[in-house]
């Protein structure tokens, strides 16, 4: 894989994708069949958390380990990230004793500040402006469910966040139709959608509000939390404004049997998806959570292998 670091999908070429999204079906092959790849045997990942986990830090950390590696879980409460140290020298400093840095922020520039600085790999395991890792198992995800995803549709119900810039970007690479459907002033901005024209010239977006007609015909319903961390005070106001947009039978009926249901998790069960949809024949929810951990294997395995830059 000719990138160093995964900050935002677009660090990633047409190559790096395909070789990935194979990797992390090698890998996961092997890991149903009981075999050993110890690709990272000596390697240690350090795990950096602003932001608490499940998914994120036990995918990584199980991921490293049946690599043959293993992972180191630092709190904010341990080092200060730019409070008691600053980005630049934490980077620095801990990019000499480990062969690679995960790590989950509030601020998108404190990862790229933490790259900037890196001797070894850093991979962005969320920021407020990007989730490539979540998009990307996403994707997997689909590859493995539909085959072939070039054509289809996918539609992202509910607010344009991190998760849905990483996605519009990433089926625009892929020839995948991306459908936001949210509320007034929660779009995904103009000034990011021209950015991802410029990067994808073919990119297929289309903002729809109605959900109803937005799912019509979808490939993919697509639905995360309308309130993400940093947004409590906002719960309140968010859950009325978004309430038109749950993902529940009707608007899954509009979609149409052949629409599988994504939800990057957590969920807040009844509030923007229903019980009996997430837990429905449709949902891919929890194949989707556990591909977490084999497309994390794949990047783990193409970027830790790489040489550590110099001082």
């Amino acid at each position: 894989m000719d990138a160093f670091h995964l900050i935002n999908i677009s660090d990633l070429s047409d190559p790096d994708l395909a070789e990935l999204f194979r990797v992390a079906a090698e890998l996961k092959d092997a890991w149903r069949r009981g075999q050993t790849v110890d690709s990272l045997r000596g390697k240690t990942l350090g795990l950096i958390f602003e932001k608490p986990s499940l998914r994120t830090r036990v995918s990584f950390e199980v991921g490293m380990n049946q690599l043959g590696g293993r992972a180191i879980y630092l709190t904010q409460a341990e080092i200060g990230l730019g409070k008691r140290e600053s980005v630049h020298d934490v980077a620095r400093v801990l990019s000499g004793f480990v062969d690679g840095i995960m790590a989950r922020t509030f601020a998108h520039e404190t990862i790229t500040n933490l790259a900037a600085h890196s001797r070894t790999p850093v991979i962005n395991g969320l920021s407020d402006f990007s989730h490539p890792c979540q998009a990307l198992a996403d994707m997997f995800t689909a590859l493995e469910h539909f085959g072939d995803v070039r054509g289809r549709k996918w539609v992202f119900v509910g607010d344009g966040n991190n998760v849905a810039r990483s996605l519009c970007v990433l089926c625009g690479r892929l020839g995948v139709k991306f459908v936001l459907s949210a509320p007034k002033n929660y779009e995904l901005t103009e000034g990011f959608i021209a950015d991802a024209r410029r990067d994808v010239p073919d990119l297929d977006y289309q903002l729809v509000s109605d959900p109803l007609a937005a799912v019509a015909g979808a490939d993919v319903v697509y639905t995360d939390t309308f309130t993400s961390m940093g947004q409590e005070d906002e719960k309140t106001q968010r859950n009325r404004i978004f309430a038109p947009y749950q993902v529940n039978s009707p608007l899954l009926a509009a979609a149409g049997p052949q629409a599988a249901v994504f939800h990057c998790l957590p969920a807040y069960r009844g509030v923007e998806i229903t019980d009996d949809v997430i837990d429905g024949p449709q949902s891919l929810v929890f194949q989707q959570a556990e591909n977490r951990m084999h497309l994390q294997k794949a990047i783990l395995h193409l970027l830790l292998s790489k040489p550590r830059r110099p001082l």
